[in-house]
């Protein structure tokens, strides 16, 4: 059974930096790609940031210059480090892992930026 186990959410001033991990256990065959997605209240699901299999990033336009997604692919591990948090920034933050037969999702971490 795969299971996503995130970590590193919490409660930071604008301003501030979190550094979010999540784990996968289990058997997943062939990765394709690890990311992170958020939920604010009241609003839809949306990419946060994602890597995919060779390296290659893409982040949201809202984050771009401020956070940044690493792997390691021994651990089948992701990380994201969010620096110069903002309000806006403030969501339920899910961990993704897409392989060649599934997608599967974290329970979520919450990320509230506030002073």
């Amino acid at each position: 059974q795969v299971q996503l186990v995130e970590s590193g959410g919490g409660l930071v001033q604008p301003g501030g930096s979190l550094r979010l991990s999540c784990a996968a256990s289990g058997s997943i065959f062939r990765i394709a790609a690890m990311g992170w997605y958020r939920q604010a209240p009241g609003k839809g699901r949306e990419l946060v940031a994602r890597i995919i299999n060779g390296g290659a990033t893409n982040y949201a336009d809202s984050v771009k210059g401020r956070f940044t997604i690493s792997r390691d692919n021994a651990k089948n591990t992701v990380f994201l480090q969010m620096d110069s948090l903002k309000p806006e920034d403030t969501a339920v933050y899910f961990c993704n892992v897409v392989s060649t037969d599934y997608v599967y999702w974290g329970r979520g971490t919450q990320v509230t930026v506030s002073s």
